[in-house]
């Protein structure tokens, strides 16, 4: 018994302290002893200095180590298609000036217009590249959006809410050509189910997800 006590008080002394919503407001931050005079549940929202965003306690794996929570389902709100449609716009022209502007110097100080113009045509033709590489990064990092998404207050995850591995995010970029060879009826099907997916969210099982807090 005093072996888990001094257990208990030494894991204590070495984890972080939260803020924790109570009625709609944030208070804190507590230590772990103090979240337990609170009673703190599995759905309560918490959130650490090294946090981006509120979670509720039971997706934090050291709440759900000491306070023996099971990790749940989460009851999300899902990117509309009009949130994505202009994420993706935004996206888009962000890559593209990243491609365009690098090619319009080549024009500029490449006396030779052919060769300036070849190169300045190849840099276009890695824009769909770049892209990809842009969206896997973007969405497997600690946001979990790119840009575009960070802007309309969406971002992506698995179905249990998570983050993307790296090899994730690649998977459901690359499928994304499946939602375009049916002639972009893939992104149409956003509209007639409950969790708004895409094909491509189907298949790689994700879904776009609005900030709840």
């Amino acid at each position: 018994m005093g072996n888990k006590s001094y257990l208990y008080s030494s894991m204590s002394s070495t984890t972080n302290t939260y803020t924790l919503v109570i009625n709609g407001k944030p208070e804190g931050p507590f230590t772990i002893d103090e979240l337990k005079v609170h009673q703190i549940k599995p759905t309560d929202f918490v959130k650490t200095e090294g946090m981006d965003d509120y979670k509720e306690a039971h997706e934090v794996a050291e709440l759900r180590e000491l306070f023996g929570f099971q990790k749940q389902v989460l009851l999300q709100y899902y990117g509309s298609f009009d949130q994505r449609a202009t994420a993706a716009l935004i996206d888009w022209l962000i890559v593209s000036a990243v491609c365009i502007i690098p090619s319009f110097a080549i024009t500029l100080f490449i006396n030779d217009r052919l060769i300036g113009l070849g190169l300045a045509l190849s840099l276009f033709a890695l824009i769909p590249l770049v892209n990809l590489v842009y969206h896997v990064l973007m969405e497997s990092s600690p946001k979990q959006a790119t840009y575009g998404k960070q802007l309309l207050k969406i971002k992506v995850c698995d179905m249990q809410g998570s983050r993307l591995t790296l090899n994730h995010a690649l998977g459901r970029n690359v499928v994304k050509l499946l939602s375009v060879l049916t002639l972009f009826v893939g992104y149409l099907m956003a509209f007639f189910n409950k969790q708004q997916q895409c094909l491509h969210d189907k298949v790689a099982e994700t879904l776009v997800i609005k900030d709840r807090l």
